[in-house]
This record gives C-alpha cells, sequence and structure tokens, in this order.
C-alpha cells in the first residue's frame, strides 16, 4: 500500500519516488518525510496520497483482471528495471512473462501506407516466428498492424492510459486477444483516460521492454521518433526501414538512418543486427528493506540560494543534471536535495535521460 501511495502522492514522479527510495529506504519512511520535505520547500498545505485513493485503485485492478507488479517484483523485466525513471509498478492484464521473452518493438505511423502496413506484417511475423514477442502501442497503424500479425504467438501493448481504457477504441477486441495471447501494461491507474502527456512516458517503456526498436514510416515530427530517441538514451538498438526520399511518411526513417540506425528490410536484418542484447544486465531492484538505512534527516532540503543558482542555470529545453551539478560546484547531496525541492514546487520538471527543465 506504502508503494502505491508513494508513487501516486502529487509530485512524486518515477525519477523522485526513486530518489526517495533510496534516500530514505522505504516507501513508509519516505511518505512519511514527504510533508516535512514540501513544507521545507514552501509548501506548508502538502499531503501525501490517502490510503484510501490506494485502496480504491488496488480494487478497480482487481475488478477487471489485471495484476499490480511493483520494481521490486521478480515479475517485473529486468531490460526495463535498467532504464533512468524505470515505473515503480505496472499493471499487467495477461502473462508479465511475456514482458521479458526477447521484446523487441515494432512501431511507426498511425497513417501508413499499404506497404508500410504490409511491411510490420511480415516484419512481424517473421520475429515472431523467431521467438521474439512483439512490443506496440496499440496505437492505428503501423502498430495495429504488428499486434495482430504476432498474436498467434504472443504480443504485448503498452497503453498510454488506464489498463482498461482503450485506445483507439476500435482496438477493444485486439486489446482483448492481447490480454489472452500476451500481455496489455500500463504505470497509470485504471481508469485514466489517455492525455497527450501520457504518449511520450508510454514511449520511454516501449524501448525500455525492448532489446531494439524498429521503425516503420514516421513522419519527420513523429512520437516514434521519441521512442527511438528513448531507445538511443537507454542503451537499445535502433533500427529503422527506408522509404522513398518524396515520401513525407518515411522522412523520420531516412533521418534515423542518416543518423547511423540500423538499416533493416526484414526480419533477418533484424535478428542479424542485435548486436549488444546478449550483453546486458540487470541491474538490483528498488528494495524496501536496504542493508544500511541512510540518517533520514540529512539534508532535507537546500538553502534558497542552491535553488535560486540551480534556477538560473536551467532553460526550457533539456540540461543534463550532472553537468549543471559540476558546473555550479556543488556536492551531489546538497544539489540533489535542491532538486527535489525545487521538483515539489513544480519550478521544474526532470526528464528520461537524467535531465532537467524549467517547468
Amino acid at each position: 500500500m506504502c508503494f502505491l501511495r508513494l508513487i501516486r502522492s502529487r509530485r512524486v514522479g518515477p525519477a523522485t519516488f526513486h530518489r526517495l527510495m533510496a534516500e530514505y529506504g522505504s516507501a513508509s519512511a519516505a511518505l512519511q518525510a514527504l510533508p516535512e520535505i514540501a513544507a521545507e520547500a514552501g509548501m506548508t498545505d502538502y499531503e501525501t496520497c490517502p490510503e484510501g485513493v490506494a485502496a480504491a485503485e488496488l480494487a478497480a485492478g482487481r475488478r477487471i483482471g489485471a495484476r499490480l507488479i511493483r520494481c521490486d517484483s521478480p515479475d517485473y523485466p529486468g531490460m526495463l528495471r535498467q532504464i533512468d525513471g524505470a515505473p515503480p509498478i505496472l499493471w499487467v492484464r495477461g502473462d508479465p512473462a511475456w514482458l521479458s521473452r526477447n521484446p523487441i518493438a515494432v512501431i511507426g505511423a498511425r497513417n501508413a501506407s499499404s506497404l508500410g502496413l504490409r511491411m510490420a506484417r511480415g516484419m512481424s511475423a517473421g520475429l515472431a516466428e523467431a521467438g521474439q514477442t512483439v512490443i506496440a502501442g496499440l496505437a492505428r497503424g503501423i502498430d495495429t498492424a504488428a499486434h495482430n500479425a504476432a498474436l498467434p504467438t504472443g504480443t504485448v501493448a503498452v497503453m498510454a492510459g488506464g489498463i482498461d481504457v482503450i485506445y483507439p477504441a476500435e482496438n477493444a477486441v485486439l486489446a482483448a486477444q492481447i490480454a489472452e495471447k500476451g500481455a496489455l501494461v500500463s504505470e497509470q491507474p485504471p481508469g485514466t483516460e489517455p492525455a497527450a502527456r501520457h504518449f511520450p512516458t508510454r514511449n520511454r517503456i516501449i524501448s525500455g521492454l525492448s532489446h531494439a526498436v524498429v521503425v516503420i514510416e514516421a513522419a519527420h515530427r513523429s512520437g516514434s521518433l521519441i521512442t527511438a530517441k528513448n531507445a538511443l538514451d537507454q542503451g537499445r538498438d535502433v533500427m529503422a526501414v527506408p522509404g522513398h526520399p518524396m515520401d513525407a511518411r518515411a522522412a523520420g526513417c531516412n533521418m534515423l538512418i542518416r543518423d547511423g540506425a540500423v538499416l533493416v528490410r526484414n526480419s533477418a536484418d533484424v535478428m542479424a543486427g542485435l548486436t549488444r542484447s546478449g550483453d546486458r544486465h540487470d541491474l538490483p531492484p528498488c528494495t524496501e528493506n536496504p542493508p544500511s538505512p541512510p540518517d533520514h534527516r540529512r539534508a532535507l532540503a537546500a538553502p534558497d540560494d542552491i535553488e535560486a543558482r540551480i534556477l538560473s542555470h536551467l532553460t526550457p529545453s533539456p540540461t543534463e543534471e550532472n553537468d549543471l551539478i559540476r558546473g555550479l560546484g556543488l556536492t551531489t547531496q546538497h544539489a540533489s536535495a535542491a532538486i527535489l525541492s525545487l521538483e515539489l514546487q513544480g519550478r521544474l520538471i526532470r526528464m528520461a535521460g537524467g535531465r532537467l527543465a524549467l517547468n
């Protein structure tokens, strides 16, 4: 219960969750400390997620036959555990074992061409026959074609909204089939309607689960390119199917190839290109009971001048946290406390890959 309450508390995202767990040693200790941290950051009315809200979420998950998997569970996928800001919890409908069965993402345009859809079906069917689990986002176009082609052998759909909120609605039957023959996954509470802000965070899970990300048709500005960028940040292989230079739907894929992505024409090319997958190792899981709990009173909030210095060096464009700390000449202890305080105040946001930006 405390685990869920912590991640559902106001202004506690995945990155902050993991920092609090590392600092305080357990979810219950972090919950107890949060009001004091918020008060020292100038938020006197801060309240953590009530027990009743967390209990209602757990009950809603049980009603729809979903299972909650924590990041310290052996069922939590090891590949996903490696990424910065890994989801502290996952809601899963289906068999969670699919999340770790040689996953490869196959993604692309919603308004895909007939050739793009044909490529997605052939690529996904070939990967499935080779023993890979196809991961996609249940979107129209390439994602839907990929899921359908891999359905006989199992596929995983990562959802932007709640595990019971199918988007687009036309994929309701497909989602039910995936829950039977693979798995549906979401980090959002059941009943959550997908909003624009949920899709980039969903995309980091697609790439985080996967050994490689294969892009089939993507415009120059495309959500698929966000997933590819996440994959690069996470140390995953990025592969792309080339397209005609005059086709706007191929612009993103051609750009990825120009910038170093592996050019692939079929599933055999993808299998040949999996050069780094066997070298990955799981990182230790987050834990409720570390062997030596840290001092809970240490550096709860930094002085105002440190916060002001941090803000003065940030812009709406992302800045590497480690570069910021080095540039300001701060200790990691004091900088981390100040960054957490500013995050709770809503004055900065923490992004994937250890980056910070003004909110």
